[in-house]
């Protein structure tokens, strides 16, 4: 009788829970992301349903849509219908393009379309933003008004729109997916969709609509009309998909940021006095490995999700932290961003082969962008000497201007992928420490190029060189002055006086290539990675300015500070000791293990972890679901009173 009592308890609950997910009561933004009950309760019912319908093309493309739509407004409420305006504006811009005769009605078609969509993205990710600027620089006191939530609750009652400007959730994916579906109609690479439900469904697509990968027309509406595929293999590589993506969310990513990287770097007084600077290097490399976690986790499940209901996302990232450069890095990180920018701002700018008059518009207009939310007035006499700069070259080097304006557009790009993360001047600054870093590259490639024709020593001599320029500068300059520079070169000098013993003692050539390539590729990994970590204090430190910390007091004025704070702290209060270290390890060995580990996995040769995945796949089902029970209770033993959302569930 209890058995039975608490059988239909539990049974009561579920359908509680169920009726909860399915009602009409909206939820927070992140009440059905993929570490909630909630999600896969709402997923298994969204299964059960499909699959009676997979064989129906145009009835599944319908439910999806309904779904998807549904989903949305959970996370976003009545947004819902701002999302439903923008699919549905597009879809006839699309038509229309695709019919226009006349080359001009195609690029009004074109120009409405991008207005329209960064419209609706610059009005509710950067409105507060340009406002408050505005008020600084000016000495206002402006207000912004909510007219969409003026009409709306006009329109449907008082209280019925939220007054102050909300961030719709995955406004800055749809809105990309949307421009690029018209612009390559216009390109001519694709055809518009006969369908508007396959159109609405390719938009509104649940697994992606929040947090991307963003989709391409002509990668995923192909697949809309296709009939159902799934065999086993497909079934548990899915299936691997999913359980990877949470392990590396939950384990890896909130485990740390909530025992390791928001314990020590959000201290009730926003300082950064209570650790030396060397610990708040291993906290950025394991802010690092938990950016990387929790993005690429999302977009594990996200494409396993999608290949379950018959359907294939591109990988969005490619073991970014294997990098040998910024342009590598930018390869594998966030591959669907960066091939967007690339398609569709920096190639139209004119690329690596010319300018164009948007170049020169697009350069001013972020000059006076960064003079606008810096109100560092000093930058007039920077970008004063760049244009002299820029005259005298063009006037005596030849080819000069076609470097120039690669060298803009890129700088553009990379600015403009700043701001799509963010309506701060943090991400600004970010985009454009990438984008100078992309640039150095480019020409440090070039020299390092010829220097190596010239002799297999420079390897060698490459860290004698700037290590003497360094000393050399340290003459007039003794602020310069860093132990963590000196341990890098000892470093550096031991690490290359090892490949020559070994290569003395083997005395082969293919020895010693072997050996080079190691050392070469080593010290361009350690490089690149703690170049992209540096610049992610910006990316971090930006989250001071937001939710409980701002409730505590802190302005935005004082938390455009806090980077410089940090960067002091490490540079002039470095400390190291291995005594103070042991320390330190005693109150945070298991972050720290968790972190180590999540870096040795994360370069793991890509063919092992195919192995694994292979092997997996051809176990017996009832072995793997063994294998993914024992992987979920053990997962889940690390989640905690607090589940940080997803990072880019913001964005």
């Amino acid at each position: 009788m209890n058995l039975l009592l608490n059988s239909d308890w539990q049974f009561g609950e579920l359908f509680t829970r169920f009726s909860s997910i399915f009602s009409w009561e909206i939820g927070e933004g992140s009440s059905l992301v993929f570490t909630k009950l909630d999600f896969w309760l709402f997923f298994l019912l969204v299964m059960a349903v499909f699959s009676f319908l997979n064989k129906h093309i145009l009835t599944r493309s319908i439910f999806l849509t309904v779904i998807s739509l549904f989903f949305f407004y959970k996370t976003s409420g009545l947004y819902m219908i701002l999302l439903i305006i923008s699919v549905a504006f597009n879809y006839f811009l699309g038509k229309k393009i695709y019919t226009a005769e006349k080359s001009i009605n195609k690029k009004w078609i074109i120009a409405i379309s991008a207005i329209f969509n960064l419209l609706i993205l610059g009005y509710f990710k950067y409105a507060y933003f340009f406002t408050d600027s505005f008020n600084q620089m000016f000495h206002t006191n402006h207000e912004l008004v909510n007219h969409f939530a003026q009409f709306g609750n006009g329109f449907f009652g008082d209280g019925t729109f939220v007054e102050k400007i909300l961030l719709p959730v995955g406004v800055s994916f749809f809105t990309f997916q949307n421009i690029s579906y018209v612009v390559d109609i216009y390109r001519k690479e694709i055809k518009p969709v006969n369908n508007f439900f396959h159109y609405s469904f390719f938009v509104t697509f649940f697994p992606q609509l929040v947090m991307g990968p963003i989709v391409r027309a002509r990668d995923f509406i192909p697949q809309i009309t296709k009939p159902f595929s799934l065999n086993k293999q497909e079934f548990s590589w899915s299936i691997i998909q999913i359980v990877k993506g949470l392990v590396k969310k939950i384990v890896i990513a909130d485990f740390l940021v909530v025992h390791f990287i928001d314990k020590i770097l959000f201290t009730e007084t926003f300082t950064f006095d209570t650790y030396p600077g060397f610990v708040f290097v291993i906290v950025m490399w394991a802010y690092s490995i938990h950016i990387y976690a929790d993005f690429s986790g999302y977009t594990d499940i996200a494409i396993g999700l999608s290949r379950l209901m018959g359907f294939e996302l591109k990988p969005n990232f490619n073991s970014p932290y294997k990098a040998i450069s910024v342009a590598d890095f930018w390869r594998r990180w966030h591959i669907s961003l960066g091939s967007w920018l690339r398609d569709y701002l920096y190639i139209p700018l004119g690329g690596n082969r010319t300018g164009t008059l948007g170049s020169y518009i697009a350069i001013f207009i972020i000059f006076v962008f960064l003079i606008f939310i810096t109100q560092w007035y000093d930058l007039l006499w920077v970008y004063l000497g760049v244009t002299v700069a820029y005259l005298i070259g063009w006037a005596t080097i030849k080819n000069f201007k076609r470097y120039v304006h690669r060298d803009l557009n890129l700088i553009i790009t990379m600015v403009v992928g700043g701001l799509w993360h963010g309506a701060s001047e943090n991400f600004v600054i970010w985009g454009a420490m990438n984008g100078c870093a992309l640039l150095i590259f480019k020409y440090w490639k070039r020299i390092n190029e010829y220097l190596t024709s010239k002799s297999a020593l420079w390897y060698m001599s490459k860290g004698f060189i700037a290590y003497g320029i360094y000393c050399i500068l340290l003459v007039n300059f003794p602020w310069l002055d860093h132990i963590a520079i000196h341990y890098v070169y000892y470093v550096w000098m031991a690490s290359g006086a090892l490949m020559l013993i070994i290569h003395l003692i083997t005395q082969k050539a293919q020895s010693f290539g072997f050996f080079k390539n190691v050392y070469v590729r080593f010290w361009q990994i350690f490089v690149t990675f703690n170049f992209i970590t540096f610049t992610r204090i910006w990316f971090k430190l930006d989250e001071a300015r937001k939710g409980p910390f701002k409730e505590k007091g802190l302005e935005d004025a004082a938390a455009d500070l806090l980077p410089g704070k940090l960067l002091d702290r490490i540079w002039n209060n470095f400390e190291f000791s291995m005594e103070y270290f042991w320390k330190f390890w005693d109150l945070f060995y298991v972050p720290i293990i968790i972190m180590i580990a999540g870096f040795i996995v994360h370069w793991l040769p890509n063919k092992l972890k195919k192995l694994g995945e292979d092997a997996y796949t051809w176990l017996p089902i009832p072995v793997q679901a063994i294998c993914i029970g024992i992987i979920v209770f053990l997962m889940y033993q690390a989640i905690g009173t607090e589940q940080p959302p997803f990072v880019y569930l913001q964005f």
